[in-house]
């Protein structure tokens, strides 16, 4: 019997924990260390398949693109605020009942504890996650006015057939190694015991933040079913491979083939999907915001740091903006955040390398998989609106 990804993925979680739990740590480094290498060839490929993917959905969109382009950001960047400020609001009321000063120790016993592999192997990106999104607009947009004209089409068919490549690797040797990639990402948290520490302390928060996705998500598959005469349950059906993977690969960037797949079930145009899909897994961080704008309201609370919406509103707005570079790796939107998390907890205690930005690191890990699950499925509601607005302005 074959199975599908999403059951691989499952066996990945419980084989990580199980492992990471009962096993010797030779065996979990073995495993982790297995993981890393593919978690460095992933790394090598995202740039890649952002470039491929982003400017061949671009140059696609012979009528307008530039337009469609400039919607997705602002509805990406709008969803963004929407989250942390809904965040903040949420943390900021409930928060103080259950949050006290003493589990700061507890927690700081476990920031920046991990399994160490017993080697890596470095494979560096050809071009960064920013440089790939930078190069696939401009691309893209050139294309996208030159295709069929006295220049593009050698360059188009050039990035057409890069981008079959593309395809080809992820099929035969990215999603075939996704539950290795997600079970070494278990043991890791379960062996150095982040997720068990972090849980019992503020399992309570856990739950909020895990309460917040669901309800935006609710939200943004109503509206964008709605706009898009579709189904919103049937939408947040199909969104189920994406979002799983995502919990398990903790990377937007990741999880891109797998959410492509869920948009082709949504009815979302290959065009449209091709485009939306890859960009806003760079662009589109309303989980992660609403993660960390929640595990920032929660270390203020523990440690009586003043905070109030005229200071997260700022962090919010800088911070959507900068969590572009973050998709390409695990915990990537907290380690974006660290330089910025100052604006919140002032600038003694907003030290990038001091316990309070530690502590912030070691909360937002162990929800990131659900932040990042949130962003993933959010881009598939944002790609159901789009196809609705690109084929309306076709039909008119």
């Amino acid at each position: 019997m074959k199975l599908g990804l999403v059951p691989k993925i499952i066996i990945g979680i419980i084989l990580g924990t199980l492992i990471g739990q009962y096993m010797p740590t030779e065996v979990c480094r073995l495993v982790v260390t297995l993981s890393g290498i593919f978690s460095n060839f992933l790394k090598f490929v995202i740039p890649m398949m952002i470039l491929a993917y982003v400017t061949m959905g671009i140059a696609d969109l012979t009528q307008g693109a530039g337009k469609r382009l400039l919607i997705t950001a602002l509805l990406a960047y709008g969803s963004t605020l929407i989250g942390g400020t809904f965040s903040f609001f949420v943390a900021d009321n409930l928060f103080p009942s259950f949050i006290s000063s003493n589990v700061t120790e507890q927690l700081s016993k476990v920031a920046g504890v991990t399994l160490e592999p017993f080697f890596s192997i470095s494979i560096p990106p050809i071009l960064d996650t920013i440089s790939a999104v930078v190069l696939a607009f401009i691309l893209g947009l050139s294309l996208s006015a030159l295709k069929g004209k006295t220049i593009g089409d050698t360059l188009y068919g050039t990035v057409k057939d890069f981008s079959g490549i593309i395809d080809a690797v992820l099929t035969h040797a990215i999603i075939p190694f996704l539950p290795l990639y997600v079970c070494g990402t278990f043991v890791d948290m379960t062996k150095s015991g982040k997720t068990f520490v972090i849980l019992g302390v503020l399992w309570k928060v856990f739950l909020v933040v895990i309460a917040m996705h669901f309800i935006l998500l609710f939200v943004q598959f109503m509206v964008a079913g709605t706009i898009g005469h579709k189904n919103p349950f049937m939408l947040m059906k199909n969104q189920v491979p994406g979002y799983t993977t995502a919990l398990g690969t903790q990377s937007s960037a990741a999880t891109i083939p797998v959410n492509l797949e869920c948009a082709k079930a949504n009815g979302v145009s290959e065009q449209i999907r091709n485009f939306v899909i890859p960009l806003c897994a760079n662009i589109h961080m309303c989980g992660s915001m609403i993660t960390i704008t929640a595990c920032a309201t929660a270390v203020c609370l523990m440690n009586q740091i003043p905070i109030h919406l005229g200071t997260v509103v700022p962090f919010i707005m800088t911070l959507g903006i900068a969590m572009v570079a973050s998709p390409g790796a695990p915990g990537g939107s907290i380690m974006t955040a660290l330089p910025f998390l100052w604006m919140i907890f002032g600038k003694q205690l907003g030290d990038p390398n001091g316990p309070i930005c530690a502590l912030m690191v070691a909360l937002y890990i162990t929800q990131d998989s659900f932040g990042t699950a949130c962003n993933v499925s959010g881009d598939n509601a944002i790609a159901v609106v789009i196809d609705k607005v690109y084929k309306t302005w076709i039909e008119k």
